[in-house]
């Protein structure tokens, strides 16, 4: 019995570590193709269909969408992926 216990007691704290270490990242990407007023509701629409995006803000003035998002859950590649095939390519603003 005891030995259940432990093992309980590790896989516990290992899951437990590791949602410890999944981070709200936030990443500013630069889009191109916003040329008019309605590609910014779908520049959001695409990367807030990326699973672990929490927060979308698209200015189509600066051409550009900030995205938070849990790094567990989504990464980079993800969210450039989601703009671009939705005719929108997008990468990290340098």
């Amino acid at each position: 019995m005891s030995k259940l216990l432990t093992s309980l007691a590790l896989v516990v704290s290992v899951l437990a570590s590791s949602a410890a270490c999944a981070a709200e990242k936030t990443i500013t990407l630069a889009v191109k193709n916003m040329y008019c007023a309605d590609c910014p509701f779908i520049v959001k629409k695409s990367l807030e269909a990326v699973p672990g995006v929490a927060k979308v803000a698209v200015s189509f003035k600066d051409k550009t969408a900030t995205v938070t998002y849990d790094d567990n859950k989504a990464d980079v590649k993800a969210l450039t992926a989601a703009t671009t095939n939705a005719g929108y390519p997008s990468a990290p603003q340098s």
